[in-house]
């Protein structure tokens, strides 16, 4: 075979398979994030909250969810550091968002409100880097 043609035909292999890979790509359905909730919570009363806390892992982690921060000592590099904070990582906001509703959580959060001050959010994370 010539030259010419192996390099038409190295050329057009290339082509085929760079169409055939981007196409793979794009076919891939969306990444699905993972979904976080996020507490800074000020105990109040630490008897109660205790109660509290003995009953939240066992709803979290029954909803696929998993603690990433709870409580531990803080360091301030700006600002008033919170009194406690909470990360929870859920395989998407969706899920996050069911533990929040979910019966067995709803029916501990009452003991929470009565014993801390707290904002409680839920955030997308980041995806692949």
């Amino acid at each position: 075979m010539k030259t010419k043609h192996k390099i038409m035909l190295a050329a057009l292999a290339g082509s085929v398979i760079g169409i055939a890979g981007a196409r793979a790509i794009h076919a891939r359905p969306a990444a699905v994030l993972p979904g976080y909730v996020i507490a800074e919570v000020d105990v109040t009363d630490p008897a109660t909250f205790q109660k509290y806390a003995e009953k939240a892992p066992g709803t979290i982690a029954a909803s696929g969810g998993h603690y990433v921060i709870r409580g531990g000592k803080s360091m301030s590099i700006e600002g008033e550091p919170p009194k406690r904070f909470v990360v929870i990582q859920f395989d998407s906001v969706e899920r996050a968002k069911a533990w929040e509703d979910s019966p067995a959580y709803e029916a501990i959060k009452p003991i929470r409100h009565s014993s801390a001050k707290s904002r409680v959010f839920i955030m997308e994370g980041a995806g692949p880097q």
